[in-house]
Formats: C-alpha cells, sequence, structure tokens
C-alpha cells in the first residue's frame, strides 16, 4: 500500500520533472481548516520542516486558518517537532463533560493553545528570522457578531445563502483579516476578490489571533476586540478560507499537506457541490495528502472529525484518534522517501479542479 498520494499544478510538476524535489525550492506552505482531520495528518507534520523544510535557510510563508493556523504556528517555532507533539497531546487527549457548554470549549481552547505555545513560542515565532506566519481570522459583520445564540443561528444562516449567491457577497457577513509576524502581508491573487485587512502579530495580540481562528460560530466564543486589528468580532478563518482558493504570489512553490485531494473555498462551501477552487490557484502547489488505500486501512475506514466528539464517548473516541495518529507516521516516512527519490516526479498526479 502507498499511503501516500502526491498531486501538484500544471506549473508546479514542470518545475519537480525539471528539478526533482528539494526543501529549497518551496517558499510556501499552507495549512487547511479542518479540525481533528488533522490527525491523519500527524506523523507527517512531525518530519515536514525538522527533516525537509528546516533543511532550508529559504524564507517562507507559513500560512493556515484554524488547526491548519495552529500547525503553522508549531512550524514557525525553532522546534518543531516539539510543538506538534504539544498540539497533539494536549488536542487529541481533551476530554469534556457530557454536555459542554461554549464557555467549557473555549476555556480548554485557550489552555490547549498556552500549552502548544509554550512557554517561549511567542517570543520565538515573532523573532524568527526565515519563518513568516499568516494567521486567517474572519472578522463578523451585523448579527454574526453577536453572541447570543439565538442571533448567531440566522446570522450563519444569511451568510450561508449570501455565499450560495456568490462568494464575493460573503464578505457582508465575514472580512478576512490576517495576523503575521511580517511587516507586509503575502502576495496573492484571487478569482473572486475579497477584502483583506493585514495586521501584524505581537506579544499582546498572538494568542488571541490564535484563538480567534479556531473560534467555530456556535461552538467557541469569538475574540473581540484583538489589539491592532479594531473593535469587532472575529471568528473562524476557516469561515473565508477553509482550503483556500488563491493564488500565492510565491518565487517558488507551495507545498500544501492536506487530507483531502479536492480543496473546497470557504466553510459554507461544503455544501454546494459545484463550488470548487479554481486551477489557477493550484498552480504552483505541491498537495501532499493521505491515500484512499491509506484511508480506508483507518479504524473505522475513516478520518476523524468533529462528529466523533458527538458519536463517541471518550474511551472510543481517544483510543481511535491515537491509533490514527499512529499509522500517519507511514506518511512521514513515504513523504521522506518521495523527496529523497531519484525521479520523484513519477510519483505526481495533476490536481484535477474544474474551471
Amino acid at each position: 500500500m502507498q499511503p501516500l498520494s502526491i498531486y501538484a499544478g500544471e506549473s508546479a510538476l514542470q518545475t519537480i520533472q525539471q528539478k526533482g524535489v528539494s526543501p529549497d525550492m518551496f517558499s510556501a506552505v499552507l495549512g487547511a481548516s479542518g479540525g481533528p482531520k488533522w490527525f491523519v495528518l500527524y506523523g507527517l507534520d512531525k518530519v515536514l520542516f525538522s527533516e525537509f523544510m528546516d533543511l532550508s535557510e529559504r524564507p517562507v510563508d507559513i500560512i493556515g486558518s484554524s488547526i491548519g493556523a495552529f500547525r503553522a504556528a508549531c512550524f514557525a517555532h525553532n522546534d518543531t517537532k516539539a510543538a506538534i507533539e504539544r498540539l497533539a497531546d494536549r488536542y487529541s487527549n481533551t476530554v469534556y463533560s457530557d454536555k459542554p457548554t461554549v464557555q467549557e470549549i473555549t476555556e480548554k481552547g485557550v489552555a490547549l493553545l498556552d500549552n502548544m505555545m509554550g512557554e517561549q513560542g511567542v517570543v520565538e515565532v515573532l523573532n524568527h528570522p526565515s519563518k513568516r506566519l499568516h494567521i486567517v481570522v474572519a472578522k463578523s459583520h451585523g448579527m454574526a457578531a453577536r453572541e447570543v445564540r439565538w442571533q448567531q443561528g440566522p446570522a450563519l444562516g444569511l451568510a450561508a445563502a449570501r455565499n450560495a449567491i456568490g462568494r464575493a457577497k460573503l464578505q457582508k457577513s465575514f472580512t478576512r483579516v490576517v495576523f503575521s509576524n511580517t511587516e507586509s502581508l503575502f502576495g496573492f491573487s484571487e478569482q473572486v476578490e475579497l477584502k483583506t485587512k493585514h495586521v501584524q502579530l505581537n506579544q499582546e495580540n498572538m494568542l488571541m489571533a490564535l484563538m480567534a481562528t479556531g473560534s467555530i460560530p456556535m461552538v467557541i466564543q469569538g475574540v473581540p476586540d484583538i489589539p491592532g486589528a479594531g473593535k469587532g468580532m472575529y471568528r473562524d478563518g476557516g469561515i473565508i478560507d477553509y482550503h483556500f482558493d488563491m493564488h500565492i504570489k510565491t518565487t517558488g512553490l507551495v507545498l500544501y499537506p492536506h487530507f483531502s485531494k479536492t480543496p473546497i473555498p470557504g466553510w459554507f462551501d461544503k455544501a454546494l457541490k459545484n463550488r470548487q477552487c479554481h486551477p489557477s490557484s493550484y498552480d504552483n502547489v505541491v498537495m501532499v495528502t493521505p491515500s484512499d488505500e491509506f484511508i480506508a486501512s483507518l479504524p473505522y475506514a475513516k478520518i476523524p472529525d468533529r462528529k466523533d466528539f458527538e458519536s463517541m464517548n471518550a474511551q472510543e473516541r481517544i483510543p481511535y484518534w491515537h491509533k490514527v495518529m499512529a499509522q500517519s507516521h507511514a506518511l512521514g516516512d513515504a513523504f521522506l522517501e518521495w523527496v529523497n527519490s531519484p525521479e520523484p516526479s513519477k510519483f505526481v498526479q495533476p490536481i484535477q479542479l474544474k474551471r
């Protein structure tokens, strides 16, 4: 069984065919939203920087939303493997009461991030000379900014309806805000342009930005009035950029470790079968995903997801997630085998996205 599937956009595939694969050919790394789906990438993430990307001295933009932003923050540490292990340990072993409140879930989220970043993490990330962290957050407008549950529900319904009419209309409910440890935002273009605000990270707002990007509406409290970003309510970055539908303008290629071979633009697009990312967004992207055969070999033949909190008790869920994490080391091994193979291009498939 080949545990890893590798896909590349047109330009990325040509580059690999001509030059092979090396860490210095990548100048950006993407991290998608998806909550517990990340556990299938745990073993890959442990080696991605520590045994590959960190071998290059080239500056790299590390971009993520929600759990992808948590991973991005770990990658921006000096010791990426230790940070990933802290995130995985705390996240996989989290236990809630039988009927957890929004406050309980929020408090445990705050504790998770404190543990993940450790004592020196914020300082390391803010001052790293070559790792440029970008945390994607959604600023809420109108009733979507309220913390009252009966108001949030209709607000999300309205946002979904606006998005169904056209992705550009989503910005009536949410605005993209990107928090970076750089003075300028990474370059990108979109087929559907969405207003974007750039905010510089500092010691005062980093943990708040990380909490905001994982603040799922109706589940976790939003983060109000983040310093540097202005007044307002900030929520899950995956609302706008679930899997990202943007062309990253960078001098190298974009490496995208992902749990799905079919990226979806935004959170509300999950219900829209015809809403796909544009091929131009992935022209310079190399996407590394678990293969269908590997997923079939997992317990329950599926990748973990947020529904596991509801369908399983902690005694069932935690061993299941730990088993997936243990099996995921095969992805890390396969990745290192691929990048060190004499003909890496023969293992790469074109990314299949409809225009």
